[in-house]
């Protein structure tokens, strides 16, 4: 079993970043946040103790059809191992993508329900 700590940050897609930060940033005032330099563009929002992740992919799709992309809208949860995770998901048999030394200062993984939604699951660095 999968040792979940909390939910970490949800994102959302946007095909249109500065109409987004407007939303986000002057209508309902959230607080933005340092975000790291990916290759996407996006913003990043203080939710307490979660955080809100909105990334520009202009041809989002709110429902896919296959494929795993994480500038899709996805939701993360912290675990306690990156390890343990992916070893239970192996054994379990579910097909994953592993980015063990993300720019975002953290190590995270990422799969796909049966709806083709996407998940992530997020870690300390190689714990």
């Amino acid at each position: 079993m999968i040792e979940l700590e909390r939910m970490h940050h949800v994102t959302v897609a946007t095909r249109n970043l500065e109409e987004a930060k407007h939303f986000y940033s002057e209508v309902l005032q959230f607080k933005e946040l340092a975000r790291p330099p990916f290759k996407s563009k996006g913003v990043w929002y203080d939710l307490g103790d979660q955080q809100l992740h909105v990334v520009e992919n202009p041809r989002s799709e709110t429902l896919r059809a296959n494929g795993l992309n994480s500038l899709e809208g996805h939701f993360s949860i912290w675990v306690k191992s990156y390890s343990k995770t992916l070893q239970w998901l192996e054994e379990a048999g579910i097909e994953y993508e592993a980015e063990p030394d993300s720019a975002a200062g953290f190590s995270q993984i990422y799969i796909l329900d049966r709806d083709n939604n996407v998940i992530e699951f997020a870690a300390s660095y190689h714990s």
